[in-house]
């Protein structure tokens, strides 16, 4: 089997997800490493932390595919003086090339908000807020789309529970009418809250909201609110697949690191 090199790993990514569909606030792409070299191995996470990049060293990858870009903001110097520095050092002293596939994948059609829906059997998906297209690939904010049979505000909450894996959610007054078209955005998604109502949505699922944008939607749509991190959480299974299908015989992990900074006590 021929070796690949990391280039052309990140060149699968970026085929399904090009740089250009990400927000201009982000800093998706390469992050930290050389792309010429032969990759070992894929470690895949939404968060490059200390503990990701020691898993990288203990498995022998030389490749980490974070859905969180490690670098966000400008970089003066990289010391000692805080995570993302010594993650930087220390990548760059094991070999180890990071990237990040961040507002790109969230957008581009098949990604993360696809998963979700994945996740929850929603058909009939189509875009909602602001769409994009790069080449043949297209993007949005958000999808809509319709459960496979209607059901009540509090089965709808149980299945968010169980196909998430969360013990409790954040939501507004039970609906009283039964839910059939769900509205996503993963992560911070509130922004989309009225693009959701706007086409119909009896539910709005997001990672985050803040407590004011809670106020006024009272039995016109059921919010419900999962956490960042759980949102996200199957983000990694769309680099594998991504990886596998465009790069034959690259060994592909995904991360066992639990990296939701949160703690629910």
């Amino acid at each position: 089997m021929r070796s690949v090199k990391i280039k052309e790993v990140i060149n699968a990514l970026e085929q399904f997800a090009p740089l250009p569909l990400q927000e201009d606030y982000d800093n998706a792409g390469l992050q930290v490493g050389l792309t010429e070299t032969e990759v070992s191995g894929a470690l895949l996470c939404l968060d490059v932390t200390g503990d990701v990049l020691n898993e990288a060293i203990n498995t022998g990858c030389n490749l980490v595919v974070a859905h969180h870009p490690l670098i966000f903001h400008k970089l003066a110097r990289v010391a000692d003086e805080n995570m993302v520095q010594r993650i930087v050092r220390n990548a760059i002293q094991n070999g180890i090339t990071i990237v990040a596939m961040h507002t790109n994948i969230d957008a581009a059609e098949g990604g993360v908000n696809h998963k979700i829906a994945e996740k929850l059997g929603l058909q009939n998906l189509r875009p909602i807020g602001k769409e994009k297209q790069v080449g043949t690939v297209c993007g949005s904010d958000g999808i809509i789309g319709s459960l496979p049979h209607p059901m009540s505000a509090r089965e709808f909450i149980e299945l968010l529970k169980t196909r998430f894996n969360v013990e409790c959610l954040q939501a507004n007054q039970l609906l009283q009418r039964n839910i059939k078209r769900v509205a996503l955005c993963g992560g911070a998604g509130s922004f989309l809250l009225d693009d959701a109502i706007k086409a119909g949505a009896d539910a709005f699922l997001t990672g985050e909201m803040h407590y004011h944008e809670y106020f006024g939607h009272e039995q016109e749509i059921q919010i419900c609110v999962i956490g960042h991190y759980q949102s996200e959480q199957f983000t990694p299974e769309i680099f594998k697949s991504i990886i596998e299908r465009g790069c034959p015989g690259v060994s592909c992990i995904i991360s066992e690191t639990n990296t939701n900074p949160i703690v629910y006590l």
